[in-house]
């Protein structure tokens, strides 16, 4: 199985991809024993810890997102990842210049850092906006027609594969910025001395970097390629 396939089956086991930084969401699409291999892993470690958790958890079908009909999993995006993004990238933006102005000097990682977070929330914010307002309302009219049984809208974008190609573009970008920015941050070790704030700040980038793993999964791996599959069969039933 791939690393998708696994996520998506059992979606407690993204705990141990995050445990060991094994991506599940940009580059899920490959067979588990070769991202192990990837990412320097002995691929026993990992299948011992995910089975660990699908003894204990089982594949709990109440979590699976891949069941939700396409607007139930948007609506659960916007609600959750969403919001959350926007109020974390809002409150760290205002504590990294906190701790950036008081500490940058001794630690000037903390500058490096404080412009990709500033570049990070730059490039979130309107992709957010664009998947609101354009790529998710046309998915909701896919998922309407093939409901009543209609042809496929066509949208000024020509076919759903072109915005789901840059949001995913946009992804991967937001993702290099995350690992740049746990590189810089020493997989956000904070220094002996850290204040409290110090130690809020790399707590919350670290969380939002996780939330987003989970975000940008159910949209790559779940929603963008059921929305493409929905497309292409409505195309495929004209006439």
């Amino acid at each position: 199985m791939t690393v998708r396939d696994i996520a998506i089956a059992a979606p407690l086991t993204t705990r141990v991809f995050e445990e060991f930084k094994i991506d599940f969401c940009c580059g899920g699409r490959i067979p588990l024993v070769e991202a192990c291999e990837n990412a320097g892993i002995d691929p026993a470690i990992v299948l011992s810890k995910l089975g660990t958790v699908v003894e204990h958890t089982g594949f709990d079908g109440s979590l699976r997102m891949d069941r939700r009909s396409q607007s139930e999993l948007i609506d659960f995006i916007v609600s959750t990842h969403h919001a959350f993004t926007r109020d974390e990238l809002r409150r760290l933006a205002t504590l990294m210049d906190k701790v950036a102005g008081k500490h940058g000097d001794s630690h000037p990682e903390l500058i490096s850092i404080q412009g990709l977070f500033r570049e990070l929330a730059d490039d979130l914010m309107p992709h957010m906006m664009k998947e609101e307002n354009v790529l998710f309302p046309y998915i909701g009219q896919l998922e309407r027609a093939q409901a009543s049984r209609r042809s496929a809208p066509f949208p000024s974008f020509g076919t759903v594969q072109n915005p789901v190609r840059m949001m995913m573009s946009e992804h991967e970008a937001a993702g290099d910025i995350l690992r740049q920015i746990r590189a810089l941050s020493t997989d956000y070790s904070a220094p002996p001395e850290a204040c409290p704030s110090y130690l809020a700040l790399y707590a919350g980038i670290e969380d939002l970097e996780r939330d987003l793993h989970q975000h940008i999964h159910l949209e790559n791996n779940i929603l963008f390629p059921t929305a493409i599959a929905t497309e292409a069969f409505l195309n495929s039933n004209k006439n």
